[in-house]
């Protein structure tokens, strides 16, 4: 079992960048990318480590990989710590289960977000204005139906806060029509068959976002896919649309903050180890529906 990792410091490697989870490392044209167990709720990182959390987000994502590789290819090199660089093999206990050794691509600037349900920051736009980056949607749809087609919404990748909806002109005049349309039909394709996979597991995948990036002059999907982090998951035997439902992901963090009256902005509080302990389990829970496999 993978011990906790709140942070690390892999003293002889490069720091490429820290997110609000991930620790990556440079190593000449390969990075190392490490997902650690913190969690950020309300874009505020909490000091208190979800058990297995960094395991579920690389396995889960490896595991996709895998599965649309015929769709589009990835960044992904190995997971097998074995295959490492030997300046990175010196900390193999730390990186098990938890880390990925990837090519480096040019990112593009955009999180390419396809929706197959209302909700989220989809359903408050909609609520506003009756259309979602752009894109018009029926009258009376209520919180969490299902769409008829899934639709993408693509939104700018910002440092700090909140990720901004765009329309698809917007995303065009950014990177460019023909890159656009490329990313747009990528996006949908995997959303489609990943949400039919799901849904004869139990699960549906209300939504979802990708990072693409250019490699060799090809276009590969990049970072995680398709995780508790990058999409919601929610058990199909309770799905009940017209509110919030139930997911396997933040959802007991943001319940507690809410309940404590967080006023979501750092720093964060300490988690009770009930609430720690009760989203692991979520995130568990998820890899196991769909993998068929236990992660412990």
């Amino acid at each position: 079992m993978s011990h906790l990792c709140v942070e690390t410091d892999l003293k002889g490697l490069k720091l490429f960048r820290r997110g609000k989870v991930r620790d990556v490392y440079e190593l000449g044209d390969q990075l190392l990318m490490i997902a650690t167990d913190r969690i950020s709720a309300f874009d505020v990182v909490l000091p208190t480590p979800i058990p297995m959390k960094g395991a579920v987000l690389t396995q889960l994502s490896r595991f996709w990989f895998r599965m649309i590789e015929d769709i589009v290819p990835n960044h992904l090199i190995t997971t097998e710590v074995a295959h490492f660089p030997e300046a990175a093999r010196t900390y193999g206990d730390l990186l098990q289960l938890r880390s990925m050794l990837t090519v480096k691509a040019e990112i593009f600037p955009i999180e390419c977000v396809v929706r197959g349900y209302i909700t989220g920051s989809g359903w408050k736009e909609y609520r506003e204005s009756g259309a979602v980056c752009g894109i018009t949607l029926s009258k009376g749809l209520r919180e969490c139906d299902r769409l008829p087609e899934p639709i993408f919404t693509p939104a700018t990748k910002e440092e700090t806060g909140h990720d901004q909806n765009i329309s698809f002109e917007q995303m065009a005049a950014i990177i460019g029509q023909k890159q656009s349309e490329q990313l747009r039909d990528l996006t949908l394709g995997i959303y489609r068959r990943a949400a039919q996979y799901a849904l004869e597991k139990g699960i549906i995948l209300a939504d979802a976002k990708f990072e693409f990036g250019l490699h060799n002059s090809r276009i590969i999907v990049c970072d995680e896919v398709l995780t508790p982090d990058a999409s919601r998951f929610w058990p199909l035997s309770e799905y009940k649309p017209g509110g919030p439902q139930p997911s396997f992901d933040k959802q007991f963090v943001r319940d507690y903050l809410e309940q404590i009256h967080f006023n979501k902005r750092p720093p964060g509080p300490d988690l009770p180890p009930e609430v720690a302990q009760a989203t692991s389990d979520k995130y568990l829970e998820a890899y196991r529906l769909l993998t068929g496999s236990s992660l412990i």
